[in-house]
């Protein structure tokens, strides 16, 4: 996943996303062999509630070598959240309560139900892209998707 969002993510967002071309959805899957896996997920659906989902999607992959060895990447979290601009009781709350649970695994039981067996995994249109895709395979699958498109009445 870290190195897709180092390598391809960022071309999407600027080249499709911000263009108004494409949406990104995001489904979480936190793999087990992660130890901190299931509360990076939860401190990104915990600022969501506050509207800031995507900044705190983007720091956490950008920083991910500092907090994944860590034994309580609890603070590293909180540093995130203080840095993003979110009302920290209420991000806190969420965190201790972990009501995001219900939501990410329900996201991973939705994925497994369509065939997703590991991470990163995408859908673009009817399409399915297994693993780290390059740039290169994101733009056909598009272009593929897009022509598709302007076919239909």
């Amino acid at each position: 996943c870290k190195m897709w969002h180092d390598s391809t993510y960022a071309a999407i967002r600027r080249d499709y996303v911000a263009k108004g071309q494409l949406r990104i959805a995001y489904l979480n899957f936190p793999l087990q062999m992660h130890a901190h896996a299931m509360p990076a997920a939860e401190a990104s659906m915990c600022a969501s509630v506050q509207g800031k989902f995507w900044e705190m999607h983007d720091r956490l992959f950008d920083t991910q070598q500092r907090w994944q060895d860590l034994v309580d990447a609890f603070p590293a979290f909180e540093s995130h959240a203080r840095a993003i601009g979110l009302a920290l009781p209420e991000w806190r709350q969420c965190m201790d309560s972990h009501v995001m649970q219900r939501l990410i695994l329900a996201d991973q039981q939705r994925g497994q139900q369509i065939g997703v067996s590991k991470t990163p995994w995408f859908f673009v249109g009817d399409e399915s892209l297994a693993g780290a895709a390059p740039l290169d395979a994101f733009r056909a699958a598009i272009q593929r998707q897009q022509a598709k498109a302007a076919k239909r009445p």
